[in-house]
């Protein structure tokens, strides 16, 4: 699929990646530890996937949620796989406070309040989130 943005990025912030998948930190100032987990192959569903794979993409999903657990400390993850618009296989996963811009909505709703500031500025948590995946047990890294 030439059009996918998930097979040709453009400007992404790669925390981690391997031959199979990458973690990316998603650019949305509502919710700076916002993390993506892109398959690197262009498959449309978590069946399509051979078991191991399966195994893989989740391991790595979980490492993301504990990792940003660990560092964040939100009230709530969400974790989501949609597609619907992009069809290529993605997981969001989305820590959440309860005075983030939607809480306790969805993210892809209207707005409640104003976004938080997480007084964190946006190199340091990509620094250390990428300082965390490589020492994460379970992630080999690709870099």
């Amino acid at each position: 699929m030439n059009s996918c943005p998930l097979c040709h990025p453009e400007n992404e912030t790669v925390l981690w990646q391997d031959a199979r998948c990458r973690i990316i930190l998603v650019n949305d100032p509502d919710y700076s530890g916002f993390c993506r987990v892109i398959w690197r192959d262009h498959v449309k569903e978590m069946t399509d996937l051979a078991e191991p794979d399966r195994v893989h993409f989740m391991t790595v999903v979980f490492v993301v949620e504990q990792v940003l657990r660990e560092l964040l400390h939100p009230k709530k993850m969400n974790l989501a796989s949609l597609g619907n618009l992009t069809p290529h296989l993605h997981w969001h996963v989305i820590p959440r406070f309860t005075d983030d811009a939607h809480f306790p909505d969805p993210i892809w709703v209207t707005r409640k309040r104003n976004a938080r500031t997480t007084g964190m500025d946006r190199a340091l948590l990509v620094e250390r989130l990428t300082r965390c995946f490589r020492e994460a047990p379970g992630l080999i890294s690709g870099f």
